[in-house]
């Protein structure tokens, strides 16, 4: 790390563990990588001894004993207070390695005797804390050892003086007893070194009670775990605790994910000389609204936050591109920054750490990243027959119920030392395994997420299925999934600490990080299907007695490694959260006339001056008369007459006419477009209105817009004065009902914004037009321009480009069925290939054996017949050979005598005649 300005012209050395030699012992000694500063620090200790402290620092941490074991593993950072918080209270003065190399940096020892104390320490608190019998207890011992011996050699080389090199006296030990047998859940449950911040975000959706998630001590461990031996820990029959534990998913990083990762937790053990991570500038991008000069002069932005969730999802495919978008975010960090900045000084040194650290990480080899209990990760998994890979959701075999398989998905696969195969999966729980409230109501075929990740051998699993979000499950199928194959919905994950169900917010946080921006074709049906809810299955098992302040009941726990045989339900009182049951659906009440729909006093309906209800926009303004106050009659009481319309060829019975609006409520829905009909007959006649109305526009101006032609004017027509009585005109015929206009009240008309009404039809006043039913049989196109279409070269265009669609969707189905089959093939010709290579062993191990038989007889012959064995050894081969000849003739006279015996015991039936 960089060490401090420490005046105008010049910077003082920077020591790099990467930039060290090998010294005779064979431990890498210090050397300076920076230009040598003839500026010394105002403590009085010169670049010399600051060198040589941090050289002795670096042979100690690079000792291995004799099995190669790094003694100072455990010395080089402080406790974590999360972990072991009573360390801090016994140890007044914690100091590890870490903490020498940043008084070094930051040149805070004045003298030397400064730094041998605080060497010393460390030694001294690893005896304080521990036992006797710790193996960090004999590596503090022996690394004092150490740190004596390299001060010696610095007293016999007058480099410091023996004063300067006595340890000093920290105080006496505590005796303790040796310590205790270890427990073996202590064994298994070791604590897991801090996450990172982007931790799994798979509980993001819970509510806020449900996840008291950062402060607390996490160990990571699969609710079934895979013992060195290959069996499954499924916990005990008799611990229901022990099934229901919440678990992970386990960490089965490839050497190459594992050397990403430890690239990026490097970079967080370097500090500014202001005592601050120097990576903690870098780790989330500015706020857009704060800093907006920032991504007008970045183009392309990245912070740590994203490269950590781009390893997380395996979007990296060498160390060489994580390396890549480091090097971007530095760049970018020292392009915004002033040279002369801290964030500047920190990208330039954390850039060169990153380098030299993906260097590092690139010269181990693979086999210092095996996963502790030897678990190979795989990217797929064949068995019977097809593929199984991480996102697959699958059946797996359920011992407690043979009927129900436990739905899952898989998120790890790997395989055992032993060659057995294996698969982690998430399990999603049918509503009969969950405990709830007894009113509780699901959808058809729900499941819900559960905490449980466990470890299934690949032969458990039964076959295909899939979950779809709720949001997406009523409007189509996975496409390409057979049909024969189940698929479920989810809405909610299932807490079996709290027994509640949280509804799911973001799906994408409920799969593994592999496939969550991937997403899924799907066939559409014609229609979204009505989603229907259901009471519980299990709403039967409620007992009598049940009371709302009864303890939560247990659900019933079977075999292990399996979900519960069966939940429970409660009375208890309904969530704050919790949506109460959905009201039955109520039976169909008895039919009941039409009621005699009302316009709204204040709305008039506007005609043209041949008895047209207007349509248009462009509306003149005129007097209307006011409504007669002792008027009863429904047509006659706004002083209006209603002008009929022409039925179409098929009248339309009343009921199945759209209503766009309530004749009692003033709020109504916008008109959609209206069906076009061709024309036919002329109009019917009708006699204009003896009441002044305005003068409208052609109510079929609005055409236009859709078709491009001009309105035919019509003929003068005559209207009937009543809507009761009979029409003196040839034309007789009732239609089933007027086209009728309703306008909205002032208030109702005024909360529309203006850019929407300006969108539709509105009288003179500005008020938005509603009708109650489209014209029939209203045709605006000129007449000859009716046979009017679309051209051929735009139909055949049309019917061109869908048949390419055809084609290109057809062509890759091929080509995925086709990198399929060709996978296959490949895997099955690696399985053949395997199967060879062991029979020409097998030949080849029987050809040796052979040989070595043959030597091993030689020599018996040499040593029992001595010269003559050969002759010996011929002859009783000669023997042999006639005693086998005799004893197949013999064989084949037993079996021939067996055979003439049988045939001897048969009795042929003769003499019989069928008729």
């Amino acid at each position: 790390m960089s060490s401090p300005a420490v005046g105008p012209d010049a910077l003082a050395p920077e020591i790099k563990e990467e930039d060290s030699i090998v010294a005779d012992n064979g431990a890498p000694d210090a050397v300076d990588d920076g230009p040598a500063s003839s500026t010394l620090p105002e403590a009085g200790l010169t670049k010399k001894e600051y060198d040589m402290m941090t050289g002795i620092l670096h042979r100690i941490s690079y000792y291995r004993d004799e099995d190669g074991r790094d003694i100072s593993k455990d010395f080089q950072r402080v406790v974590n207070r999360r972990v072991i918080p009573d360390y801090f209270d016994i140890i007044k003065e914690p100091v590890a390695l870490s903490t020498l190399r940043q008084k070094i940096s930051k040149k805070q020892y004045t003298t030397f005797k400064e730094f041998v104390r605080d060497f010393a320490l460390i030694s001294h608190n690893a005896q304080v804390y521990n036992r006797p019998s710790a193996l960090v207890y004999g590596d503090a011992i022996t690394l004092r050892e150490l740190f004596m011996a390299e001060l010696k050699k610095l007293v016999d080389s007058n480099t410091i003086t023996a004063e300067d090199a006595e340890l000093p006296d920290l105080g006496e030990i505590p005796e303790v007893e040796d310590s205790p047998p270890p427990d073996p859940e202590d064994e298994e449950a070791e604590p897991e070194e801090e996450e990172d911040e982007d931790e799994e975000d798979e509980e993001e959706d819970e509510t806020d009670d449900d996840r008291p998630r950062r402060n607390r001590k996490r160990v990571r461990r699969s609710s079934a775990t895979v013992k060195r031996d290959g069996k499954v820990d499924e916990g005990g029959k008799d611990d229901p605790d022990s099934q229901k534990k919440r678990g992970r998913p386990p960490k089965v990083h490839t050497p190459m994910e594992a050397r990403i990762n430890t690239l990026l937790k490097g970079l967080r053990k370097f500090k500014n000389p202001g005592g601050d991570l120097k990576i903690l500038p870098f780790e989330k991008l500015p706020d857009k609204s704060q800093m907006p000069e920032y991504y007008q002069e970045i183009k392309n932005p990245i912070a740590m936050d994203l490269i950590k969730r781009k390893a997380k999802r395996k979007k990296y495919h060498s160390v060489d591109q994580a390396l890549k978008d480091l090097d971007l975010m530095f760049e970018n960090a020292k392009s915004y920054n002033l040279e002369t900045s801290q964030v500047y000084q920190d990208a330039v040194d954390l850039q060169k750490e990153a380098k030299a650290l993906a260097e590092q990480e690139k010269k181990k080899p693979d086999s210092d990243f095996v996963d502790e209990d030897g678990r190979l990760p795989l990217p797929e998994i064949l068995y019977n027959g097809e593929l199984w890979k991480v996102g697959d959701w699958i059946h797996l075999s359920n011992p407690n119920d043979v009927t129900k398989p436990i739905v899952a998905q898989i998120y790890r696969t790997w395989q055992d030392p032993e060659g057995q195969k294996w698969i982690n999966a998430c399990w999603y729980y049918r509503p009969e395994q969950t405990v709830h409230r007894f009113e509780k109501h699901f959808y058809d075929n729900e499941v819900v997420k559960t905490g449980q990740y466990r470890d299934h051998k690949i032969e458990e699993v039964v076959d295909r299925c899939f979950v779809m979000f709720f949001t997406r499950y009523n409007k189509g199928r996975p496409r390409g999934f057979p049909p024969d194959k189940e698929v479920y919905v989810c809405e909610a994950r299932y807490n079996e600490e709290k027994f509640k169900l949280n509804k799911i917010k973001t799906w994408a946080s409920c799969v593994p990080d592999e496939v969550r921006e991937k997403d899924y074709e799907m066939d559409l049906f014609d229609a979204p299907r009505k989603m229907r809810k259901v009471p519980s299955p299990i709403k039967h098992l409620l007992r009598e007695d049940a009371k709302e302040d009864d303890p939560l009941p247990k659900p019933t726990w079977g075999a292990p490694n399996a979900p519960p045989i069966v939940g429970a339900v409660h009375r208890r009182p309904r969530e704050a959260n919790e949506s109460p049951p959905p009201e039955p659906t109520p039976s169909p009440p008895p039919p009941s006339p039409e009621p005699v729909r009302r316009p709204i006093v204040s709305d008039r309906p506007r005609y043209d001056s041949q008895g047209d209800v207007s349509m248009a926009g462009n509306l003149a303004p005129a007097p209307l008369p006011s409504p007669s106050a002792n008027q009863t009659s429904t047509h006659s009481a706004y002083s209006q007459q209603f002008a009929q319309t022409r039925p179409s060829p098929s009248p339309i019975p009343l009921l199945q006419q759209n209503s766009y609006g309530s004749h009692t409520s003033s709020t109504h829905s916008a008109m959609p477009q209206t069906p076009l009909y061709p024309s036919q007959n002329t109009y019917p006649q009708y006699a204009p209105s003896p009441t002044p109305v305005a003068q409208h526009a052609n109510p079929m101006g609005n055409y236009n817009l859709y078709q491009g032609g001009s309105v035919a004017p019509r003929p003068a027509m005559q209207a009937s004065t009543s809507h009761t009585g009979q029409s003196s005109q040839t034309n007789t015929y009732n239609p089933p009902r007027p086209t009728e206009v309703w306008t909205l009240a002032d208030t109702a008309n005024s909360s529309i914004p203006l850019d929407i009404r300006a969108q539709f039809h509105h009288d003179e006043y500005g008020k938005i037009i509603f009708f109650t039913s489209p014209p029939l049989d209203a045709n605006p196109v000129p007449e000859e321009v009716q046979n009017l279409g679309h051209s051929l070269r735009y139909l055949a265009d049309k019917a061109r480009n869908k048949e390419a669609d055809e084609k290109k969707r057809k062509a890759r189905e091929i080509e995925l069925e086709t990198a399929a089959t060709e996978r296959l093939k490949c895997i099955k010709a690696d399985e053949e290939g395997n199967k060879q290579w062991i029979l020409d062993q097998k030949v080849k191990a029987l050809k040796s054996w052979s040989t070595e038989t043959d030597k091993g007889t030689d020599e018996l012959y040499k040593t029992l017949h001595g010269e003559k064995w050969q002759q010996v050894k011929e002859r009783d081969l000669a023997s042999l050979a006639e005693q086998q000849e005799l004893a197949f003739n013999k064989q084949k006279e037993l079996e021939k005598f067996r055979e003439g015996r049988k045939a001897k015991d048969e009795i042929k039936i003769t003499g019989f005649k069928w008729f």
